[in-house]
């Protein structure tokens, strides 16, 4: 079936900002005397916030209940807001933009609900992304690597997920989009090893936006025979 669509994580995809995320995470985590890594960062990327807390609680032995949760993921969302705003992906406006000359619509797709990130989205990448089509943290009951997100995004978009596919970089997120039964372009921008991506079911790996640019028609070809 024809492509018509191509759903994009934002973190790591869009934006250069797992950095910014991972200390985060690590900072306010460590406030709350519970250790976190930056490479937990990653390996959880994807994840409601609520989730990553109560994943990183549990593993470390300790309770913490509803109200400190959300007292953590508010500083969490302070920390980020504070440091200096993350620059798009090398690549990814002209990638979105190829994408869009091509007569496909994009769509956002992201286990975040970074206010500060969010409201960029328009002004680095003008009139592409539309809220109403968009799935955040603040629109699903279930993160990656469960397939709600992906679920939706189809849902909203009104997609067969054949009609579809994805840009992720994350196994949580590959997994989520996997068990959505769509196909998954994964690109590998921050320090997890590419089997890891490829094991959590990515279709095709590539290195940068600039290697996926290059590839994109016969990919399109491909996948639509």
């Amino acid at each position: 079936m024809k492509k018509t669509a191509l759903l994009f994580d934002m973190d790591g995809i869009l934006y250069d900002s797992m950095p910014i995320h991972a200390y985060s995470w690590v900072t306010v985590m460590k406030n709350h005397g519970l250790n976190m890594t930056e490479i937990d960062a990653y390996l959880n990327e994807g994840r409601i916030g609520h989730d990553t807390i109560t994943l990183i609680a549990d593993r470390e032995g300790k309770q913490v209940d509803i109200e400190e949760k959300k007292r953590i993921y508010q500083e969490k969302t302070k920390i980020f807001a504070s440091c200096p705003p993350a620059k798009p992906i090398q690549g990814s406006r002209e990638f979105v933009q190829k994408v869009i000359a091509a007569g496909l619509f994009a769509m956002l797709v992201t286990g975040s609900g970074q206010p500060s990130l969010l409201d960029q989205l328009n002004i680095d990448f003008p009139n592409v992304f539309v809220r109403e089509k968009m799935v955040t943290s603040f629109d699903v009951k279930k993160g990656k690597p469960h397939p709600e997100p992906y679920l939706m995004a189809l849902q909203k978009g009104g997609l067969q997920p054949s009609e579809a596919m994805v840009v992720e970089n994350a196994p949580l997120g590959i997994e989520s989009a996997r068990a959505a039964g769509l196909f998954v372009i994964a690109i590998n921008t921050g320090p997890l090893p590419d089997a890891l991506l490829l094991d959590a079911g990515a279709n095709i790996l590539f290195p940068s936006f600039e290697a996926l640019s290059e590839e994109w028609q016969k990919l399109i070809t491909e996948t639509e025979n």
